[in-house]
C-alpha cells in the first residue's frame, strides 16, 4: 500500500489536507501539528497509513514516522479507532502521549475530545510497557504545565465552522495568553474579539 508521499500542498481543510503528487490530489487526515506547518504550494513530505474499511477507504499522514508508529500503535488498543488515534495526535505531541501513557495520567488523557476514562485506561494497560523505554524526561504532570498552541483543538474547530480561514483561526488562539487555563468557550471569545473588524 502507500506509504509516503512527496508532493505540493494544493488544499487545505479543517482536518484534512489535499497533497498534489504528479498531478494527483491525495486526500489525507492528518494531525493539527501538520496542518499547522502547512501552507498552499509547499512541498512535503508525508508519511501515511491507508485504512480500508467496507464502506469507507481512507489515507492518514504524518510528519514524521515516529508519529506514523504511535498512531498505528494506538489503534492496536480495542476501542481505539483512526479518528480517536488523530484526534490524541492533535491535541497532544507524540512525545507528550506516550509520556502521559507511561506515568499513568488519565487526568491528561481523557482531556483528549473522544477519549474517556475507560479508553485511557486501555491504552495505558496495553501500551505502557511498550513505552516505557521511549520516555527519557519527567512523566509527572508538571511535564504538561505548558500548554501547546495546538491544544486549541475544540476551539479551532469552532471557529473554522464559523468561517474563518485556518492561518487566521490559528494565529489568533496562538496570540492568546494562558490559554490553557481557558474553556474552549472563553478560548473563542478571545479569538472573535481579536478577529473582529477594526
Amino acid at each position: 500500500m502507500i506509504g509516503m508521499l512527496r508532493g505540493k500542498v494544493w488544499e487545505i481543510q479543517t482536518e484534512r489536507l489535499v497533497l498534489d503528487v504528479q498531478g494527483v490530489g491525495y486526500l489525507l487526515t492528518v494531525p493539527y501539528g501538520l496542518l499547522a506547518k502547512s501552507s498552499a504550494g509547499q512541498e512535503l513530505v508525508i508519511y501515511t497509513h491507508v485504512v480500508m474499511r467496507e464502506d469507507d477507504l481512507s489515507l492518514y499522514g504524518f510528519s514524521s514516522l515516529e508519529e506514523k508508529q504511535l498512531f498505528l500503535e494506538m489503534l492496536s488498543v480495542s476501542g481505539i479507532g483512526p479518528k480517536a488515534a488523530i484526534s490524541l495526535l492533535s491535541t497532544f505531541g507524540a512525545v507528550q502521549i506516550e509520556s502521559a501513557i507511561v506515568s499513568e495520567n488519565l487526568n491528561l488523557l481523557t482531556k483528549v475530545p473522544g477519549i474517556g476514562k475507560k479508553t485511557a485506561q486501555r491504552l495505558i494497560l496495553e501500551l505502557k510497557e511498550k513505552f516505557k523505554g521511549h520516555v527519557s524526561f519527567p512523566t509527572g504532570e508538571e511535564s504538561f504545565s505548558t500548554p501547546s498552541p495546538l491544544n486549541h483543538t475544540e476551539a479551532l474547530q469552532t471557529l473554522l465552522a464559523l468561517g474563518f480561514g485556518l492561518d487566521e483561526a490559528k494565529q489568533a488562539l496562538s496570540r492568546q495568553k494562558d490559554s490553557g487555563d481557558l474553556s474552549t468557550e472563553e478560548q473563542v471569545k478571545k479569538a472573535l474579539r481579536m478577529l473582529a473588524p477594526g
